[in-house]
């Protein structure tokens, strides 16, 4: 039975299952069947998605601040951003196979909607959602963890390092020019300072905070990915 495949990849079997089913139900799918009311709850995962994102950002977090205690805040913060970024959600899902178990439209299967990443990562937190309302934070963190494991061995302050370059180059990728970096304010003492920059580019600007100036800028440049991801996802 696929339901029982998908338990096994995510390391949990479910009370009730219809939660399950409910996480893998795209909303083109819900519109397509007849006698289902798209616009209810429960008929596609989206609030269940809603309900993953936070229980993943909590579980990754708690991860982070335990395994790596020599990290300050604005790291801590800039490998918790690549973890749960659609890049990585998509990518685990790709690597569990997790399309294959997705309940589409007509329109979107046509599309190649199995294979989308934006798809694939809100399902995936569907998913995380689904095993924390069937069976509470201590489930869903060992689901998280267990399809996490690859991706967590190699988070480092190191391997999230690279936001400046990766904003650039997607905006050089739409033809647009460079950020541009400013330092806000300084607070603190001065051998406890936090810094806090501003990111602004052609249409838009984010804001980072750190100990220093150069994670203040990571920050700022992992938060505009996020707001160029979301506005592709559209």
């Amino acid at each position: 039975m696929v339901i029982t495949e998908l338990e096994d990849l995510v390391g949990h079997e479910f009370r009730d299952r219809s939660l399950l089913e409910q996480a893998l139900a795209h909303r083109s799918w819900a519109h397509e069947n007849q006698g289902i009311d798209a616009s209810r709850r429960d008929s596609n995962n989206e609030s269940l998605e809603f309900v993953g994102d936070s229980v993943l950002g909590l579980v990754i977090a708690e991860y982070l601040y335990t395994a790596h205690p020599g990290s300050d805040e604005g790291d801590l913060t800039m490998m918790k951003h690549r973890l749960v970024s659609t890049e990585t959600l998509a990518r685990i899902a790709e690597d569990i196979d997790l399309g294959r178990f997705l309940k589409l439209g007509r329109g979107e299967e046509r599309s190649g909607g199995r294979g989308k990443p934006a798809i694939l990562a809100d399902a995936l937190e569907a998913v995380f959602g689904s095993v924390f309302f069937d069976s509470g934070y201590a489930a869903a963190r060992g689901a998280i963890l267990k399809v996490y494991s690859a991706e967590l061995k190699k988070a480092s302050t190191q391997g999230s390092q690279d936001y400046k370059t990766m904003l650039q180059e997607r905006l050089q990728a739409r033809k647009m020019q460079a950020p541009v970096y400013s330092l806000v304010k300084a607070e603190g003492m001065p051998h406890s300072r936090t810094f806090v920059v501003e990111a602004a580019w052609n249409g838009g600007r984010t804001v980072g905070t750190g100990r220093s100036i150069k994670s203040a800028e990571m920050m700022a440049a992992s938060e505009a990915l996020e707001v160029l991801e979301n506005a592709e996802d559209r």
